[in-house]
């Protein structure tokens, strides 16, 4: 098939490499405009733009998708399908409409469950067991057209995000590259999400990653892995902030009323912080204006005692 392909993040290579691969045209690629990185300011291109340049595709990077020069541009490239992943702005009715077989979306969620942003972020923190990858055919509103396929994933317990999202990219490609042959053989009967069952998750952003250590010690465990590598989950100790990069629940149900936050037992290579219940062991750590590292050699370079307590700057 001819496929107009967006996206914009590494999450969506894996898929415009796995088309390429299966043989199908991609006519363009649509991404997100270039974006100025780091202190230096020095523009960055989206993953999926490298992908293409790679590949010798045609590159749009609209400010805009919703306009009629876009369309208009767009209808240029004569299309099968539009194949959206992860690509960060809404479409037109006309788009929508565009092409032969519609637009399709890969999202990484068993839809109707996790619509919205940041679904591999929040499966984590909310302590689900397995996951997956729908596509479905898209509509006007967010995430709810039909589904097409599934794939399911199971949630290790160690997950974090980065892993999952990896796990979860790896899925779509080889789902989507299936999809398209049952499209094109008018094979797959869409099936209605059931609003029921549906939920959305919220945006990412760094304040999500600030600790309550009145939670339990199992909460806050997923919160790290789920805010791993970005936002990061945080707290604070005599001023300076603290990510916490990895841990592991040391005890679940003892309670500290009162003393949540608080270092309650130290070793050469353990912390174990008092929670709302249960007890917390963090096993990796970045210090403000420091390299992250395991707790045995943040200790010997800190200088942290039984009873200080994690909290507020």
């Amino acid at each position: 098939m001819k496929i107009i392909f967006m996206g914009t993040p590494d999450f969506a290579v894996g898929a415009l490499e796995a088309v390429i691969a299966a043989g199908h045209e991609v006519t363009a690629v649509v991404t997100q405009p270039d974006k100025p990185k780091g202190r230096s300011g020095q523009m960055q291109f989206p993953p999926v733009k490298e992908c293409a340049l790679k590949h010798d595709i045609p590159v749009l990077q609209p400010v805009k998708i919703r306009t009629p020069e876009s369309l208009e541009e767009l209808r240029q490239y004569e299309a099968d399908i539009i194949v959206v992943a992860a690509f960060g702005q809404i479409l037109s009715k006309e788009i929508l409409e565009l092409t032969r077989f519609g637009c399709i979306n890969i999202h990484a969620s068993l839809l109707p469950k996790y619509r919205g942003a940041s679904p591999i972020n929040w499966c984590i923190i909310n302590g689900e067991r397995e996951t997956g990858v729908t596509i479905m055919q898209m509509n006007e509103k967010l995430d709810e057209g039909d589904i097409l396929t599934k794939i399911t994933v199971p949630i290790a317990a160690d997950e974090t995000a980065d892993s999952l999202f990896q796990k979860l990219s790896e899925a779509g490609a080889g789902l989507l590259v299936s999809t398209l042959l049952r499209i094109e053989r008018d094979e797959i009967v869409p099936v209605k999400q059931n609003e029921a069952e549906s939920s959305y998750t919220r945006m990412m952003n760094k304040s999500l990653g600030k600790i309550d250590w009145s939670r339990s010690a199992v909460e806050i465990e997923r919160l790290v892995r789920g805010l791993n590598s970005w936002p990061s989950a945080y707290t604070y100790i005599n001023g300076k902030s603290v990510k916490l990069w990895s841990c592991k629940v040391a005890d679940c149900d003892a309670v500290y009323a009162g003393r949540a936050g608080e270092l309650i037992r130290l070793t050469k290579d353990a912390v174990e912080v008092a929670c709302g219940k249960g007890v917390l062991r963090i096993c990796e750590l970045q210090l403000e204006g420091k390299k992250r590292m395991d707790v045995e050699t943040f200790l010997r370079g800190n200088r942290w005692e039984e009873g200080m307590r994690f909290g507020n700057r």
